[in-house]
């Protein structure tokens, strides 16, 4: 972009990543690709994400612990509190997701972290509140899609509750945490104060289930929990999966003009004017017709055929595509969305860019990650020759 200067936004914060898995480790993620210091603290051996694979090390870890560096301390030992403590006297940040009162136990609570560094933003992340009944429960993003009832939506009617094939909780979360620390830092350049910010993966997964909640709300002849890849919602017709030569397409008309600029594509103008296809409503009472038209369309037709054909006339719709079509995409490629990174053991593993775009910040390309401890010596050595930190008040 014209004029965009390298380095993110958010370079010249120290942001310190002791975060587990998927959520923590996200919400840095966000700080390292903007341009901030990320230090990835590990135990030693390395983070346990690391090994959740077979025969090699885990590609997730690479996708989500990328551009940072990599510090491994024990911090079930003195030494290795003590190095943290330090590290948390120069940082802005500290990003955690352990269990509830595993930091406390540790001795590296917000009381003492805050004491230490009253400058200091503290990001945790929890599957579920600090004042929920549910707060000491186990949770992963599997039960929390159960109980948060994101699962009771999912999947077909006729069938049993299914999860979303994506960590979706955990990622929202991450997202979540990260925005919650970015307003603190805003209110930190006014107040010089840190503060202590806590999302629960519960409590984002309900701000996902607005528009259902907003169906239940609004039924009047019963609620469809469950409408597989229809719209139970807006009572929208069509609105599905139908088959190409080659696959699938999802295709929707949220609106009666989509209706009509559908059949256009397909050849049918002359059903625009049919009064009983006209509305929504109306196209919902036939579904089975509606559906059968569309499909005898597309199923004589490529995917990328169909998906050129409803760009044209502007209807919402795209291929179903794998995920192996989706990480062999050359667009997302030349957009900076994803970047060949060296692996050990696979050779190459498709990570991606930032989502966000700036004009006056010039995206960088992702890191590798580096292996488990590679930043340990120089940055606790820099740690040691650096002068004592005076937490003065911001003034920007």
């Amino acid at each position: 972009m014209s004029g965009a200067a390298a380095g993110g936004p958010l370079a010249g914060l120290r942001v310190i990543d002791l975060g587990q898995v998927y959520l923590g480790p996200y919400c840095g993620l966000m700080f390292a690709l903007m341009g901030a210091e990320v230090l990835k603290i590990e135990p030693p051996g390395g983070d346990s994400i690391r090994g959740i694979a077979a025969g090699c090390e885990n590609p997730a870890a690479m996708m989500l612990n990328s551009s940072k560096q990599s510090v491994t301390l024990d911090l079930r030992s003195e030494e290795g509190r003590a190095a943290l403590l330090a590290l948390v006297e120069g940082a802005d940040v500290l990003i955690e997701n352990f269990r509830p009162g595993t930091m406390e136990r540790l001795g590296l609570g917000w009381e003492t972290l805050s004491a230490r560094n009253p400058r200091l933003v503290m990001g945790s992340g929890k599957g579920y509140a600090a004042d929920s009944v549910y707060r000491d429960a186990a949770a992963m993003d599997f039960p929390i899609q159960a109980l948060s009832g994101l699962m009771s939506v999912t999947g077909f009617a006729d069938g049993p509750p299914v999860k979303c094939g994506a960590a979706i909780t955990d990622f929202l979360g991450g997202i979540h945490l990260f925005g919650g620390i970015m307003a603190a830092l805003h209110a930190r350049g006014r107040s010089g104060q840190g503060d202590f910010v806590e999302i629960a993966m519960q409590d984002v997964a309900h701000h996902a289930l607005a528009s259902n909640i907003a169906s239940l709300l609004l039924a009047t002849d019963g609620f469809m929990d469950r409408a597989g890849n229809s719209q139970a919602v807006l009572k929208v017709a069509p609105y599905d999966l139908f088959p190409a030569r080659d696959g699938q397409v999802a295709i929707m008309c949220l609106t009666d003009r989509h209706w009509r600029e559908l059949l256009r594509a397909m050849g049918r103008a002359d059903l625009t004017e049919d009064p009983g296809l006209a509305s929504a409503p109306a196209r919902c009472a036939r579904r089975a017709e509606v559906d059968g038209l569309v499909a005898a369309w597309t199923s004589g037709l490529t995917r990328a055929e169909i998906f050129a054909a409803l760009n044209a006339v502007h209807v919402p719709g795209a291929p179903v595509r794998t995920l192996a079509e989706v990480v062999a995409d050359a667009e997302m490629r030349a957009r900076g969305m994803i970047h060949d990174l060296p692996h050990p053991d696979l050779g190459t593993v498709p990570v991606p860019g930032l989502p966000m775009r700036f004009a006056r910040h010039r995206p960088e390309p992702p890191r590798p990650l580096p292996p488990a401890g590679a930043d340990t010596v120089r940055v606790l050595r820099a740690l040691r020759d650096a002068p004592p930190h005076s937490h003065e008040k911001d003034t920007g």
